[in-house]
């Protein structure tokens, strides 16, 4: 499993009602971590340059690397995150319900759209459940940035409430800090989006209703 698997497995153990778009750009990020671990990309200030390491051996990982910018000016990692992130939520929820990892259920936890599904109690579902009551730097850091949390505040977590990073959250790659804060910001710059939306669309509906 990589850590976008354990990262959307824990979404859907823990009860919490996450985004779409806000789980994808987390997945997007998480995958890019693997990547950077595994040797097959790096980061540049803002920017992913594409490692000489072939990927490891995971379906979306593969597509992920496959997917890097190759020439300078590499992309930046914001950007990255948008276009890789777009409906990969729905992929992943797909591809664990074809591994038998995901099961439908009519009142389940998480809804994507019209189904409802959980995870079922296989050795994936308890690794990911491992690394999340380990504390693991990394996966807490990504599930922070759509909202989800253990119910420990930031102090004894060591992360910070607003940004989800913190000195003693055990980043101590550069480049993994680099990347979770990115996704912090696209998440937030999501959640500007659906404002300003909601705005605009109160502001219509109140132009047509008239005085």
């Amino acid at each position: 499993m990589t850590t976008a698997k354990d990262l959307f497995l824990i979404a859907m153990d823990l009860e919490r009602s996450v985004g779409q778009g806000d789980l994808s750009l987390a997945l997007a990020g998480a995958e890019l971590i693997d990547l950077i671990a595994a040797g097959t990309a790096a980061v540049d200030r803002d920017r992913i340059v594409p490692g000489e390491t072939p990927a490891p051996d995971d379906r979306f990982l593969r597509e992920a690397a496959a997917g890097l910018t190759r020439q300078a000016p590499h992309e930046r990692i914001e950007d990255w995150l948008w276009r890789r992130g777009r409906d990969l939520s729905a992929a992943y929820q797909t591809a664990l319900e074809e591994d038998g990892e995901l099961k439908p259920q009519r009142g389940g936890r998480l809804s994507f759209g019209a189904q409802r599904v959980e995870p079922v109690d296989t050795p994936a579902r308890r690794r990911a459940a491992g690394r999340w009551e380990g504390r693991e730097p990394v996966l807490a850091a990504l599930a922070s940035a759509v909202g989800i949390d253990d119910g420990r505040p930031g102090d004894e977590t060591g992360l910070d409430d607003e940004t989800g990073l913190h000195d003693e959250a055990g980043l101590d790659d550069e480049a993994v800090v680099t990347v979770v804060a990115a996704v912090h910001d696209a998440v937030m710059e999501l959640e500007a989006v659906r404002q300003r939306r909601t705005i605009e669309s109160a502001a219509f509906a109140n132009l047509w209703r008239g005085p």
